[in-house]
């Protein structure tokens, strides 16, 4: 399975990276501007911002205009979906190799 054809995997591979999962675990607390984030976590405001236009185009945040700034928060239900994912992940159970070779062995 290709990282690049499972929706899953690129998913898990955007919130991978330490700034953006940052991003989105204060966001979960907090609406914040790029300013705000910035300062934060001591990063560039033109950084968080690329991170942001990750995080909005794979539709983990979201955006809404308040005066001058943009305060930005984390679609909730997107994390839910994916923990699901995950969860059932975890309950799938293991079969036996029947491939013959002698480097699975009958491991579980």
């Amino acid at each position: 399975m290709d990282i690049n054809t499972n929706p899953l995997a690129k998913e898990l591979k955007i919130l991978g990276d330490e700034k953006r999962f940052m991003i989105v675990s204060l966001l979960l607390e907090f609406d914040l501007c790029v300013e705000a984030l910035a300062a934060r976590l001591d990063i560039s405001k033109s950084a968080v911002s690329q991170h942001l236009k990750i995080l909005r185009d794979a539709g983990f945040v979201r955006g809404e205009k308040r005066g001058y700034f943009t305060h930005y928060s984390v679609d909730r239900g997107r994390l839910i979906r994916i923990s699901g994912q995950l969860m059932e992940m975890a309950e799938i159970r293991k079969s036996k190799c029947n491939t013959g070779s002698r480097c699975c062995g009958d491991r579980e």
